[in-house]
């Protein structure tokens, strides 16, 4: 006879906390990030040091100079809890700068540089030249409703090569040589060529925030009468 699944005592209840997603605080678009999360009603932590990270469930790394991010990151000495925290299947959200330090291969890198290697992707730094020639662009996002996507498209990187387990999300054309991919997914990694925390399309974020509810479902949840919780902005 199977064993009767076990119950909550009296009065603890046990709740399934809501996801907590931390965004790399170190450069870039830190506080869109940030109100993104927000007006999805999640719990949100700025990551600057280790210890930030303790209680986050998903990361967003922003925009900004990837090389500069590098520095910054093994300054505060991010770089290996980050890296451990991806490989243990922590979901992250890489936009622009992020999406280079997620992929496998840097093809105009320095010497020097390096990256998490999440995603099986070899991208190219600046792919669209200057800031100068930035610009904006309507994306169709293959498998996610809404519609089309307004994309800001800033000194942007773009992607080269793309791996057998990776989806494509959007493309955009060049002149040169055609499509190329800007929004790629494998697992629960999801990287952009694009800022979509500067046009208010929640879409994305939703999609990260789902990622870090599937993997919170499957931890110990916590009971209501404990006084455990995380701390959110």
């Amino acid at each position: 006879m199977a064993a009767e699944p076990k119950r909550a005592a009296p009065g603890r209840a046990v709740v399934v906390a809501a996801p907590v997603i931390g965004v790399l605080a170190l450069q870039g678009d830190v506080s869109e990030h940030v109100g993104m999360l927000q007006a999805l009603g999640v719990g949100v932590a700025e990551v600057r040091l280790p210890r930030d990270l303790a209680g986050v469930d998903a990361l967003v790394l922003p925009g900004g100079e990837s090389t500069t991010l590098q520095l910054l990151l093994e300054a505060a000495g991010l770089r290996d809890v980050i890296a451990a925290r991806i490989a243990a299947g922590m979901p992250v959200l890489g936009t622009c700068a992020g999406m280079i330090l997620l992929a496998t291969t840097v093809l105009d890198g320095r010497p020097d540089q390096w990256s998490f290697g999440a995603i099986d992707l070899a991208v190219r730094r600046n792919a669209f030249g200057r800031q100068v020639a930035s610009f904006e662009e309507d994306l169709d996002l293959a498998g996610i409703g809404g519609g089309p996507l307004h994309a800001v498209f800033i000194r942007a990187p773009v992607v080269e090569t793309v791996g057998s387990g990776v989806e494509v999300l959007a493309t955009i054309s060049m002149s040169d040589d055609g499509a190329h991919p800007v929004a790629c997914r494998q697992g629960r990694v999801t990287v952009t060529a694009f800022h979509p925390e500067l046009v208010g399309d929640h879409r994305l974020h939703e999609l990260l925030v789902a990622d870090a509810a599937a993997v919170t479902a499957h931890q110990v949840p916590r009971s209501s009468g404990s006084g455990a919780g995380r701390r959110r902005h």
